[in-house]
């Protein structure tokens, strides 16, 4: 039987990629943060990535919650990522209340600041262009599949925003942020492979 390369990346390449991401973070988490604007803001860098930090995550619980609403049929396949994504969230917040609002600081990742917490706030008519609104369940795709590529998608982008942000990270963050994008990248993987299938 003739081999054949598939398109999806092993298992071995995922967890050597998570590995590299980890080693980064570690590296990144020695720095002494001297370089930091926490003067020219009066919220210290770290606070200030958390928050940032946590409203991109609670975007992508977003996504998951209108994907899930859009096909039931795939909530119990969602269900443990969106979990963790959750427990995710968790774990980046500060403690006290996340600011947000249109004097919130701009997104690790790039995306829309000024998210608001609160259902009946809007976003800023200053949201970066190439920033999109939370989606809705008109906004998932009409096939399951579609809509877990464009879940994983969402994941990826993330993962791959919270690994550039590890070199401007405190240690302990950067070693966090490290964690959760390994998990992001695990999480894309696992949205758009078969379930049950061997590797």
């Amino acid at each position: 039987m003739p081999w054949t390369q598939t398109l999806r990346p092993s298992r071995r390449s995922l967890l050597t990629g998570a590995a590299g991401v980890a080693g980064g973070a570690l590296l990144a988490g020695c720095s002494d943060g001297s370089g930091s604007s926490d003067a020219d803001t009066g919220v210290p860098l770290e606070r200030r990535m958390r928050e940032a930090a946590v409203r991109d995550s609670e975007r992508l619980l977003e996504r998951y919650d209108a994907t899930a609403a859009a096909h039931p049929d795939l909530a119990a396949r969602l269900a443990p990522l969106r979990g963790a994504v959750a427990e995710h969230t968790g774990a980046l917040a500060v403690a006290g209340p996340v600011k947000t609002g249109p004097s919130a600081s701009p997104s690790v990742s790039g995306s829309r600041s000024g998210a608001s917490r609160s259902p009946s706030a809007s976003a800023p008519a200053s949201a970066p262009a190439g920033a999109a609104a939370a989606p809705s369940a008109a906004a998932v795709p009409a096939k399951p599949a579609e809509a877990l590529t464009a879940l994983a998608d969402a994941e990826r982008s993330l993962a791959e925003a919270r690994t550039v942000a590890l070199a401007g990270a405190p240690g302990e963050l950067a070693r966090l942020l490290a964690s959760v994008a390994a998990c992001g990248a695990v999480h894309a993987y696992l949205l758009t492979s078969t379930p049950g299938a061997a590797s």
